[in-house]
Parts: structure tokens; C-alpha cells; sequence
């Protein structure tokens, strides 16, 4: 049986020879593996069994390492197709617009995640073939998912804006400055309402809600139920959104979890992309303090294609040993800095605070004492001389204040902006299930 679903202007202009090509593909996929075969048409893409057996397995092993459940076998298989088919298309969205991750962001992104577990890249890779996993296709993925993120930020990020007026209304407002602290861990379940959904669909998804929400006051587990029955971009994650803000939320799902206690759950909460449950895992209160502030400088230079790392690290280490010579910092980094933003105001990087450098500028930062220079140091964007000019504890609640402000209402946005684009972009592809 064949089911289609495709947008008005995809399903005129799709071409006839795109299924013979995908079905000719498919018929060399068979014969060269018996058991593989195309399951979806995604545009001008098509998806393979072992491609949605892959991913299962992915998602069966993690639920193993949690010792979490299993899901029904097709409720997992829906679940997974439904994701392939939306990654499919933002990966051709990003191919479109020439969106990359390039390979120091892909092992970038691999040191992260294999620290989290302890492990150097080494072990890490060492780990999952010791799993039974083949290490490049969990790297492919790993960019895939890059790569996905970041078309998402990209194409979602330009649709958004906030005011300075909503600022200001956020932080006038009574809960205001409690909102833009307070931290909730939540988990989410979807029943979706498809775009232009007539009265009987959106009555059957409110049915829908309504048996999760008693399943769950009867002791189902959440996690089980978002990965089998919920239709939200984390489902295949138990739910899980993660620590959220209140102001980064929909107005609605802040005062449905305000008087929520650790593990309590929402009844049913409808928005127009459907009705949603959320349970809260945990909550944090957070608190202004002061912060130390360090004012820098710095001199960057940058590997290029006409002078190598090597030629690098020496000049970088000539410039060095000029400024232990009584060079001026900010006359060297005028003419020699590769840092646009801050080569021309001698260097100057202002006063910064921990979190808003790479890891290993932090590190260099805090190691020099003022009106020292540190030793030559290397980051993703090259190689740094930085020198500490001052040191400072400042109250920056109102700048702070401010500033969660804003962010929060543009996470929120986000948010709400991103079920509406990902259910745009699929209502204009053209989708073949075979």
C-alpha cells in the first residue's frame, strides 16, 4: 500500500521520473542487499530500511544503557520514520542553502560528548565498536545532527524578533524578574493537530490528550509515553526538553507548571499546533550574585593558506618575545592581530566574564596576573597572546536582568517558531511512503 503525502506546489511540480529513479535505486539497493529496500520518498531523497533500522538500534541501545523499556515495535518504527522523514528535509534544506559543519566542529562536538561520559575521543571510539557500533556512521550522524541544529538556528533564528518594548512589558510585569530566574527540568508529550485541521481532527486529538492524561495519573510512565505516542521534536528522547526558564516558555505552559511541585504533571494545555502535557522533573531557583570581570587583550594570529601552522606558531612566538622586550601590546596588535572585531582597537576585548570565551582562553585568562602577558596559547581560531589589564567584582544584576530578559522571549519564540517551521517545511515536501 502507498500512501502519499505531499504540499500543494511539491505535488504539481514533482516530476514522474523522480520515483522511477528512487524505484531503480531501490531495485540495485535489493540486489546487492536482500533485506533493504526504499521505505519513503523525501523530494528529490529517498529513505532505506537499513537507514530506519539503524536508527531503531540507536534508540533501542540507549534505552538498554537506561535500563528504560522497550516501546512496541511499530510505535518505535512510526516514531523513527516520522523523524527521518523531517531530517531528510531539513538536510536538503541545508544542502540548498550551502549550511556545512566542518571537521574541527565535528570533533569539536565529539570531544563534548565523549567528556561527558569520562572518556577521551579515544576511548570513546574504542567504546562504541566494543558496542558493536560502527564508529563512522555514528561520526556521519553525529554531523547530520550538526548539521540539522544548525539550519534550524539559521532559518528559524531569522524569523524572530524581539522588541525592546517586550523588554520592557516582561520586566514591568509582576512575575517578571521571578521569571527570568526561575529554571524548570520538564518533559513534554504532543498530540498534534495537523495545519487547517477541521473539527473532528482536532476533537480526536483532544481525545487523544485526554487518555494520555489519565494513563499518566494512573502511573504510566512519562518517558514511555512520549516515545511511543507523542508527536514533539524530543519524543524519541522520553520528552526530555531539558532546563528551561520560565520566561523561555509559552505563556500558557508557565502558568500551568507555576503551583507544579517535583514530579507533577499538567493536565492537557491546547495551543494551535495541539495539546501538550508536561511533567516537571525538577525545579531551581536562580540568584543575582556578583561576578568577576576581567578586562583583556589580545593578539591573534591565524594559520592560512600562504602561511602554515608551523609559520604561525613562530611569528606568534616572535611577537612574544617583542612584547617581553617592551613593545607597546597595542601597536603590535594593530598591525599584526588577525581578530578584526578587536585588532584595531589594540587588541581590546573590553571587560568579559566566564562563559563568554573557549575554554582554553578562560584558562589562559585566569592563570595571568594583571599587567602580566601569557604565553603563546592555541584555540580553534588560532594562536593568542592575551594580556590582563585589570580585574574587578561587579554587580551586574540590572545588565543581567536585562539580558536573561531578552534571551528568554527569544528562546521562547524559538520554541513556538520551530514546531510552526517544521511542520511548514513537511507540509510542502513531497512524501512517498512505500
Amino acid at each position: 500500500m502507498t500512501i502519499k503525502y505531499m504540499g500543494p506546489l511539491r505535488a504539481k511540480l514533482i516530476k514522474p521520473a523522480l520515483a522511477a529513479i528512487a524505484l531503480s535505486a531501490s531495485v540495485s539497493a535489493f540486489a546487492a542487499t536482500s533485506l533493504d529496500r526504499v521505505i519513503a520518498i523525501v523530494n528529490d531523497d529517498i529513505i532505506m530500511q537499513s537507514e530506519l533500522t539503524a536508527r531503531e538500534n540507536i534508540i533501542l541501545r540507549r534505552l538498554a544503557r537506561n535500563n528504560s523499556a522497550q516501546p512496541p515495535a511499530e510505535a518505535l518504527r512510526k516514531q523513527v520514520l516520522n523523524r527521518l522523514i523531517i531530517d531528510h528535509v531539513q538536510m536538503q534544506l541545508a544542502d540548498e542553502r550551502g549550511i556545512r559543519v566542518s571537521d574541527n566542529e565535528l570533533n569539536a562536538a565529539l570531544n563534548r560528548i565523549a567528556g561527558q561520559s569520562g572518556l577521551s575521543l579515544a576511548q570513546f571510539r574504542e567504546t562504541l565498536i566494543a558496542e558493536g557500533q560502527d564508529y563512522a556512521k555514528v561520526r556521519n550522524q553525529i554531523r547530520q545532527e550538526l548539521l540539522i541544529t544548525e539550519t534550524q538556528r539559521q532559518l528559524v533564528n531569522s524569523r524572530i524578533n524581539v522588541s525592546q518594548q517586550e523588554v520592557d512589558n516582561f520586566l514591568s510585569s509582576d512575575q517578571g524578574k521571578q521569571a527570568a530566574s526561575q529554571r524548570y527540568n520538564l518533559s513534554h508529550i504532543l498530540v498534534a493537530i495537523p495545519p487547517q485541521a477541521d473539527a473532528a481532527s482536532i476533537q480526536q486529538a483532544e481525545k487523544t490528550a485526554t487518555e494520555i492524561s489519565t494513563e499518566l495519573q494512573n502511573g504510566a510512565d512519562f518517558a514511555d509515553l512520549a516515545l511511543t505516542r507523542s508527536a514533539g521534536n524530543n519524543a524519541l528522547k522520553g520528552g526530555q526538553l531539558g532546563w528551561k526558564k520560565a520566561a523561555e516558555l509559552p505563556p500558557a505552559f508557565a502558568q500551568a507548571i507555576q503551583l507544579l511541585n517535583k514530579g507533577q504533571v499538567t493536565t492537557p494545555i491546547r495551543t494551535p499546533g495541539g495539546f501538550h502535557i508536561l511533567k516537571v522533573n525538577d525545579t531551581q531557583q536562580g540568584n543575582v550574585q556578583m561576578v568577576e570581570q576581567t578586562q583583556v587583550r589580545h593578539i591573534l594570529l591565524k594559520p592560512t593558506e600562504i602561511r602554515s601552522k608551523a609559520q604561525t606558531l613562530r611569528e606568534i612566538k616572535s611577537l612574544y618575545n617583542r612584547l617581553a622586550l617592551g613593545e607597546p601590546f597595542a601597536e603590535l596588535a594593530k598591525e599584526y592581530s588577525d581578530d578584526p572585531g578587536s585588532g584595531t582597537e589594540g587588541g581590546d576585548l573590553g571587560w568579559t566574564q566566564s562563559g563568554q570565551m573557549v575554554p582554553e582562553f578562560e584558562q589562559a585568562m585566569q592563570k595571568t596576573p594583571v599587567g602580566e602577558v601569557s604565553i603563546p596559547f592555541e584555540t580553534r581560531f588560532g594562536w593568542h597572546i592575551l594580556e590582563v589589564t585589570d580585574r574587578r567584582e561587579q554587580d551586574i544584576g540590572e545588565e543581567m536582568l536585562v539580558n536573561q530578559a531578552r534571551a528568554s522571549i527569544r528562546e521562547r519564540k524559538y520554541n513556538e517558531e520551530l514546531q510552526n517551521w517544521l511542520r511548514e517545511i513537511r507540509a510542502r515536501a513531497y512524501i512517498e511512503l512505500k
